[in-house]
């Protein structure tokens, strides 16, 4: 996506008004969990919109959230406790994870970070669930990489899951 303002306060105006399929998007990537997880580890969790639809959908989820904006992790703490001021291109925290989840942050990463972090999702994780904007090559690499299938499409979004 590009440059793009991550203030805590107007995030969801923003990426409502820049991805008009938003909530159908996080709606799509909660409905591909594959079972209900315990243990949940969400990459660029942002205002926790991802994380607030997941618990509604599995009351038994314990997430971890992470982000590299201080801003979205302070705010975040303010809702949720155990969020993680850290990037997705460092070690991730301790697992193993039932499930790992990501809306909108993975294609920020490079091709060379996409392939290390599915390598270490993989190690840690039972299943992972990513839904971004994608052009189409670079859907069908991360498919690739990440040993996934894609389980929902529409325009230039997808949701691929991968189970392990």
């Amino acid at each position: 996506m590009g440059q793009f303002d991550w203030t805590p306060e107007t995030y969801l105006e923003r990426i409502r008004s820049k991805v008009p399929r938003y909530d159908e998007l996080q709606e799509q990537a909660v409905a591909a969990i594959p079972f209900p997880p315990e243990r949940v580890l969400e990459l660029g969790l942002g205002t926790g919109e991802t994380t607030r639809r997941l618990i509604e959908a599995h009351p038994d989820a314990w997430v971890v959230g992470l982000d590299s904006s201080p801003d979205m992790v302070f705010r975040a703490r303010q809702t949720y406790d155990d969020v993680q001021l850290a990037r997705m291109e460092d070690p991730l925290p301790d697992g193993p994870w039932d499930l790992v989840i990501s809306v909108l942050s993975v294609s920020d990463l490079t091709d060379e970070q996409k392939k290390s972090l599915f390598r270490r999702v993989r190690e840690h994780s039972g299943a992972l669930v990513i839904g971004d904007v994608f052009e189409p090559e670079r859907l069908e690499n991360l498919v690739e990489w990440c040993d996934g299938e894609i389980v929902w499409r529409a325009d230039d979004l997808a949701v691929v899951r991968a189970v392990y």
